[in-house]
């Protein structure tokens, strides 16, 4: 199964985006759905997570900004992205997570820059 990450782009300050990450086949016992992302020399780091039940999570730095949402039946993730600013420039990645496998997406670019 692979992941595929789309959405990203340039973009100003203030402006949105939305990321969609989509599973190529099925995955059983999908756990969480993810998004991280890494900047330039910076660890990758874990943006929201949707978990199986509907419970969310948002690194602080994203909260009122971001809005995770999924399609469990479909296998797909997304990411609203409003407000953004330009310390959101990174590469996204989405992850999708089971007890028995962490799947990868191939990461997308956003840029935030006037």
């Amino acid at each position: 199964v692979q992941l595929q990450a789309s959405g990203g782009g340039l973009v100003q300050p203030g402006g949105s985006l939305l990321l969609s990450c989509a599973a190529s086949g099925s995955i059983p016992s999908l756990t969480y759905m993810g998004w991280y992302r890494q900047a330039p020399g910076k660890r990758r780091e874990l943006v929201a997570r949707l978990s199986s039940v509907g419970s969310t999570y948002y690194q602080d730095s994203v909260k009122g900004r971001f809005t995770i949402s999924g399609d469990n039946a479909r296998n797909t993730v997304y990411l609203q992205m409003n407000i953004l600013k330009p310390e959101d420039t990174a590469v996204y990645y989405c992850n999708f997570y089971t007890y028995q496998n962490d799947y990868w997406g191939q990461g997308t670019l956003v840029t935030v820059s006037s």
